[in-house]
């Protein structure tokens, strides 16, 4: 199994520089043609992977190591604006406890990323389960 990453707990008291926030779009794999969705966070990217699985964070090497051995390559990322860093912490903090359980297009990377932007007070989403190069 290619490195996805180590499993998020429970975030603390230090939070991350919401200032400094990216989605990120890599290569899906298998029948997965639409990428995957991840979020970068000051030097650290948090995404899930698995059908029920807590966030997964790895900093820029771990994201190197990432896709090089999953043989990803990046498709796109551009910055988000979060208005409300300490709401995305928060939120970031109570997805880190329970599973997220993966239902497809409903409930699946995408949704973990904009719930983030969402809590963080940012009015970004991706428009469809199958991201398209933002500009």
């Amino acid at each position: 199994m290619s490195y996805i990453g180590v499993h998020l707990e429970v975030c603390g008291v230090i939070p991350f520089n919401w200032g400094n926030t990216s989605l990120v779009v890599v290569s899906g794999d298998g029948p997965n043609v639409c990428g995957h969705a991840l979020i970068k966070v000051g030097f650290y990217y948090f995404h899930i992977a698995g059908l029920a699985s807590r966030p997964y964070f790895m900093p820029e090497q771990g994201y190197r190591r990432y896709l090089d051995e999953s043989r990803k390559t990046e498709l796109f990322r551009r910055p988000v604006y979060l208005p409300d860093p300490e709401g995305a912490q928060r939120k970031l903090n109570e997805l880190s406890v329970d599973p997220w359980y993966w239902f497809g297009i409903p409930n699946n990377c995408v949704s973990f990323v904009e719930e983030l932007f969402f809590a963080g007070g940012a009015d970004e989403s991706i428009l469809s389960n199958c991201p398209v190069r933002w500009r």
